[in-house]
């Protein structure tokens, strides 16, 4: 019988925060694969767990993953760790979930810290719509491609963010998202947990007379709903009914439903829509 691949959540800084259900799977399992094992290692000799640990990290997780799973198809049980908070998450652990999968092997996740939602709740930003972008990516074509979909994105945004990099991102993201409200967050959970509620274009002058300390989680606020709809209906106006109809049509949408969606996006009545069209048919 196959064994099983348990995705454990260890603490982002205060240790406290394990959960005894954790702690028993880490001591019950065969082996634990971890980011870093000597990291890892201060985490098992403080609750005294003894078990196998093996590294499963960015640089090998493709390899790794299968090495694993071979493990877990001769019946082993895996606990999977990330250096702090839950793997899988902004991790190479997203791949050994994928192959797990692809095994048939069951996978089950014991819940605990994240960065993101810690961070999240401390914002004083809106936490209803959220989403979550983790590292930007190093090559800049494609990270300026993501700030520019950032750049319409109206839910709350979160980022993580390391030290040598945080200037040179605020940069970036006032460039192109302009001024916004931001909330910066390090060492979450732990003795100096330190919480900034300020402005990107604030931000900017903070790092320009003091040293970035410790990895970042950045809160930013998305773009106001009211100045996005704005915009979109200037758009709109530049396009004909009748080309803005056929655009919902080309996706398959009935025709009832595109006119309507047009008269909505327009901020029109669908009536006004009905008679453009008939005007045109009897042209």
């Amino acid at each position: 019988m196959a064994g099983k691949l348990y995705l454990c959540a260890t603490p982002i800084g205060n240790l406290k925060d394990i959960t005894p259900r954790v702690l028993e799977t880490l001591q019950a399992v065969d082996l634990i694969a971890a980011e870093d094992t000597r990291n890892s290692m201060k985490l098992l000799n403080h609750f005294d767990i003894h078990t196998p640990m093996t590294s499963y990290h960015e640089y090998n997780k493709v390899e790794k993953a299968l090495t694993l799973i071979n493990q877990m198809l001769e019946g082993k049980n895996v606990a999977l760790i990330t250096d702090a908070g839950t793997p899988a998450i902004s991790d190479p652990g997203e791949i050994l979930v994928q192959k797990c999968y692809e095994a048939g092997i069951v996978v089950t996740s014991l819940p605990g810290a994240a960065a993101c939602i810690t961070a999240l709740t401390l914002s004083g930003l809106s936490t209803r719509r959220f989403c979550f972008e983790g590292f930007l990516p190093t090559n800049k074509k494609e990270k300026k491609a993501i700030l520019e979909d950032l750049q319409k994105e109206s839910r709350t945004i979160i980022l993580y963010e390391a030290p040598h990099h945080l200037v040179r991102t605020l940069d970036e993201l006032y460039e192109i998202l302009g001024d916004r409200k931001l909330t910066l967050c390090r060492e979450l959970t732990k003795k100096f947990e330190e919480i900034v509620l300020t402005t990107l274009e604030n931000a900017r002058l903070i790092f320009a007379s003091q040293e970035p300390r410790g990895e970042y989680v950045l809160v930013l606020e998305g773009r106001s709903l009211l100045e996005f709809q704005r915009e979109r209906e200037l758009n709109w106006q530049e396009t004909s009914i009748e080309t803005h109809l056929q655009q919902y049509e080309s996706q398959g949408i009935p025709r009832k439903e595109a006119m309507k969606q047009v008269a909505k996006d327009r901020g029109i009545s669908k009536r006004e829509v009905y008679q453009y069209l008939l005007n045109l048919e009897t042209q």
